[in-house]
């Protein structure tokens, strides 16, 4: 089980900072992504973190603006995306692999590879 806070009502400029903490699962042993979806359209890929390889894919929309970090201890692990712009108002969930995915700790090229999903919280980036 995945649960996300923090999002809310932002300022164009500011940064958002978003937690998702696993239950039953070690996010050790997991690739952990972040997903968003735009009001009215399907849902995409912000960012993937691979705990094999220590590397963080990312969407084209927040090159040089993405943050993710882990912590294994805590089993959580974070999202950050600064310099926000309007356009990143949408709904964000954090997800990890499916447990029939072969490599959970490499990021799943596919998103229908992704089979854990956190409840979705809503980000507005307004002024």
């Amino acid at each position: 089980r995945l649960v996300e806070s923090g999002g809310g009502l932002l300022h164009p400029g500011g940064s958002l900072r978003l937690s998702c903490e696993a239950s039953g699962v070690s996010v050790k042993d997991y690739a952990v992504g972040w997903f968003r979806q735009v009001s009215g359209k399907a849902r995409e890929r912000v960012g993937c973190n691979s705990e094999a390889s220590v590397a963080t894919t990312y969407a084209d929309f927040v090159k040089g603006r993405l943050t993710i970090s882990r912590d294994n201890a805590k089993n959580t692990f974070s999202l950050q995306i600064d310099n926000l712009v309007p356009g990143d108002t949408a709904v964000y969930y954090c997800a990890l692999p499916s447990g029939t995915f072969p490599y959970p700790r490499y990021c799943p090229a596919r998103d229908s590879d992704f089979g854990s999903w956190g409840q979705g919280t809503q980000v507005i980036v307004s002024s």
